[in-house]
């Protein structure tokens, strides 16, 4: 718990200063409420000084001055409470916001093996709910866990200097509270512990739905997966309730204890007073007595509050540091190379598992080796290890054994960011952002011209689709590009790639969604456009990677051939198989 801590404190950054005021207010306000019952209780005693002797006049002039000493102790009271509630909001909202940006920005760094860890469902609860719950109880341990220590300190001091042995009353129900708390504690964490693992499953199906709702639709499916976000929401309902059954023990307890000693103090307080007629403990004791025990009690009960809060975001503490204290696997040497000659690229006996566990290796002694400018095809089956061999060029993943080396030098030696400002990858999912064209094209060079995109947009085929909307380069995308269709988004992609000016151009598979005609087309832009860029054409399509310098058939994680179409057609059967199934049996000439 104290590693959390210590790790988290770290995010206050420069709400120090509001999380140290705020106690000091707290305080402040903790010593004038104390002050208030016992200033209230000598007011109590001379009047009923005043009553029982009745010779005495009341001294209204002392009278006024602690009905005065009363107002001033409250308004202060209410000031300090309020200056306490202002910094600890300011501490509190900052401290969660420094929280949330350095999760974000850990994340960012954070290669795929780290991000396949996590999930990024996971580092969104994380991000949202987790941070929620720290915060809450950031919130409360600089006021509420600071206001009632300190409640509860000087109420019993005050409680046995005006009350004596009788104060001994409230000593009995503090091993009664401790041991409530500690077993309330021991059986709710690990509930806790389960649920957030529960959220996560259920944000994961949230951002599946979401993101394919038109699939969902089209199969008309939206009951079923009404019907399973319902029992998945149901199951994290029915462990938050048993999380909660726990913790209701707390409320019932302390009202117990409280109730059982306001009687004993009660039942004591008058028998002595009737007893002695109010010599050894007169009305105004009595008053001040009952008031320290009530607000001795109130502040364990606030304690128990807290003690649930901090149960309950421990956890939430324990996953947020989870991602702060991962190091990310992949990471620029400490003297990087900073320049990418060309656009070489050779593999050395290349092995790759995703995972050190897995049995067996997604590529397996992979030699390659291919020239600056040249166009590489790669083709293979589903699950071929067609989009993990291309990873490895712009180090998103790292070798696991072997090397690949980029313009002569091994990609471990490179500063990541310079490596993968040369190389352009357009995945095979083609995500765009909502914005306009012009912002999303940016991407690839922020500080690129309008005749810069234009151009590079020609180069992909899209020019003629974007000249055609009305607002033209400053159509707004929509979230995920949901307003432009399959091919459009992937010409938008590949323009965003170009206008990086890269040594080496990856393509995986997204040309899948143009028409052949286009293809060629972009194909043959870029032959024209871009001759020294090294282009690697992952396709299912036999005729956009026909005319590549090389291709490469890539078998179970294996390099099954290497050549060109002439001697592949020839001397590979998996090569052939394909070709014939797509072209229909025509002439393999």
């Amino acid at each position: 718990m104290f590693k959390i801590l210590k790790r988290l404190s770290k995010c206050i950054g420069k709400y120090k200063i509001n999380a140290i005021l705020s106690p000091i207010f707290v305080m402040f306000e903790v010593i004038l409420e104390c002050a208030i019952p016992a200033i209230a209780g000598t007011l109590i005693n001379e009047l009923n000084i005043a009553e029982l002797n009745k010779s005495t006049s009341v001294d209204v002039g002392r009278v006024a001055m602690y009905c005065g000493i009363l107002i001033g102790c409250a308004i202060l009271s209410l000031i300090f409470g309020a200056l306490a509630g202002i910094q600890c909001s300011k501490a509190s909202c900052g401290f969660a916001k420094n929280l949330r940006t350095e999760l974000y920005n850990k994340s960012q760094d954070f290669s795929f093996e780290n991000i396949d860890k996590f999930s990024s469902s996971s580092l969104v609860t994380r991000l949202t709910t987790d941070v929620t719950n720290v915060q809450q109880s950031f919130m409360m341990i600089i006021r509420t866990a600071i206001r009632s220590p300190f409640m509860f300190i000087f109420s019993i001091i005050m409680a046995f200097t005006v009350g004596g042995y009788m104060a001994f009353i409230f000593v009995f129900v503090v091993p009664i509270l401790l041991f409530t708390l500690i077993l309330v504690a021991k059986k709710a964490m690990p509930i806790f512990k389960k649920v957030f693992k529960k959220y996560d499953t259920l944000n994961a199906s949230v951002q599946e739905n979401v993101a394919g709702m038109r699939v969902v639709k089209s199969f008309v499916r939206e009951e079923h997966e009404s019907n399973k976000f319902g029992d998945a929401s149901d199951d994290v309902r029915k462990d938050f309730t048993r999380a909660e059954k726990i913790l209701a023990f707390n409320n019932p307890v302390m009202q117990l204890c409280m109730y059982a000693i306001m009687i004993c103090v009660l039942l004591f307080g008058s028998y002595v007073i009737i007893q002695t007629t109010g010599t050894a403990f007169n009305v105004g004791n009595f008053s001040m007595l009952l008031a320290y025990g009530i607000q001795m009690l109130m502040s364990l009960m606030m304690i128990s509050m807290i003690f649930v809060m901090i149960t309950m975001s421990l956890e939430s503490g324990r996953r947020i540091c989870e991602v702060l204290n991962e190091e990310t696997t992949i990471k620029s040497p400490e003297n990087p190379v900073m320049t990418v000659e060309n656009g070489d690229i050779t593999f050395k006996d290349v092995c790759f598992k995703y995972n050190e566990r897995a049995e067996k290796s997604a590529l397996s002694h992979i030699n390659l080796e291919i020239k600056s400018g040249q166009t590489v095809g790669i083709i293979g089956g589903t699950g071929s290890a067609k989009s993990t061999l291309i990873s490895l060029i712009p180090r998103l993943y790292d070798t696991t054994e072997g090397e690949v080396l980029v313009g002569g030098v091994n990609v471990k030696d490179y500063d990541l960011v310079s490596l993968r400002d040369s190389v352009s990858v357009v995945l095979q999912k083609n995500i765009l952002f909502s914005g306009t064209i012009k912002d999303n094209l940016r991407w690839g060079d922020e500080n690129a011209t309008d005749e810069d995109m234009e151009r590079v947009c020609k180069l992909a085929c899209a020019d003629d689709f974007i000249q055609g909307f009305p607002e033209k380069y400053d159509t707004y995308i929509e979230q995920g590009g949901t307003n432009v269709s399959g091919g459009q988004k992937q010409r938008l992609c590949i323009a965003r790639a170009l206008l990086k000016k890269p040594k080496i151009l990856i393509l995986d598979d997204s040309t899948s969604a143009v028409d052949t005609r286009t293809d060629a087309l972009i194909r043959k832009a870029f032959n024209e456009e871009i001759p020294d860029t090294t282009k690697i054409i992952i396709a299912q399509r036999i005729s956009s990677v026909q005319n590549a310098d090389l291709i490469i058939i890539l078998d179970d994680g294996k390099i099954n051939a290497i050549g060109n179409h002439d001697t592949l057609i020839n001397e590979n059967e998996i090569y052939k198989e394909i070709f014939i199934s797509q072209t229909k049996g025509a002439s393999l000439s």
